[in-house]
């Protein structure tokens, strides 16, 4: 077993499940301690005894759970080596379609909770700690429904650059992967129905060069690179998981 995050803490946002869950069994197998966060107490609850972890129930948008997370994180463990932004949400949104409500809600999740989650937790970063964003292939691919997540998603990826350009001087890396279509629960919470998720699977496929959607766990080993010292020389870079999806313009 590597041992290549061995003494290394690392906070993991929404992750109680999905690309979530399967980083923080990756770190795990890997020597960090972890904690995951997530907005349902109940999931945190059972993720967090199902891994070993602690866990610590936060919403990613509300900037006063965003100070408790740091302050509990604090009392749990000084600082932290490593930040996995993952949290997000996916709400399909066609344009003529949109409502505030769901232009609200992801903007807040997907942007304003991961920018805020960064600057939140920076007095706490150790120096050459390691940031992970999780954007999206969808903030290039123009994936019809994705008008407002995509959007997030792009916002998400340019502020890693400027992140990584501002922390440098701390030793600090900012990187972002860019997950394409992924085995994960965000389908469930789409509303969609599960002939609707099964059609989408179908057609999405049918866009990529490797015939097939990706999993968690291969997400998961390319964070966990990311998140240790063999990427050392390695910030405000993007890296695709998409099976070749955005070489065709899927």
């Amino acid at each position: 077993m590597s041992n290549s995050l061995a003494g290394k803490i690392a906070v993991i946002t929404g992750g109680n499940s999905g690309i979530g869950y399967a980083t923080a069994e990756e770190f795990l197998k890997q020597g960090a301690k972890v904690v995951i966060t997530g907005r349902n107490a109940e999931k945190v609850e059972k993720a967090a005894k199902e891994l070993g972890v602690d866990g610590i129930v936060a919403d990613q948008a509300n900037l006063s759970h965003l100070d408790s997370l740091v302050e509990k994180v604090t009392e749990l463990h000084g600082k932290i080596d490593i930040l996995f932004v993952n949290a997000g949400i996916f709400i399909p949104t066609y344009l003529g379609q949109i409502t505030e409500e769901a232009y609200t809600k992801q903007m807040d999740i997907n942007f304003k909770g991961a920018a805020f989650t960064l600057q939140k937790f920076l007095p706490i970063l150790n120096e050459g700690a390691s940031v992970i964003n999780l954007s999206s292939v969808n903030a290039y691919t123009a994936m019809p429904s994705t008008i407002i997540y995509a959007a997030t998603k792009a916002a998400l990826n340019s502020f890693t650059r400027t992140a990584a350009a501002e922390l440098a001087p701390k030793n600090i890396r900012v990187n972002v992967v860019n997950p394409g279509v992924t085995e994960t629960p965000i389908f469930s919470k789409t509303g969609m129905n599960d002939e609707q998720v099964a059609g989408f699977k179908a057609a999405t496929v049918n866009g990529i060069p490797l015939k097939r959607i990706g999993t968690p766990e291969g997400v998961a080993k390319l964070v966990s690179f990311l998140a240790s010292d063999d990427a050392s020389y390695i910030t405000g870079s993007e890296y695709n998981v998409d099976g070749g999806m955005t070489l065709i313009g899927a």
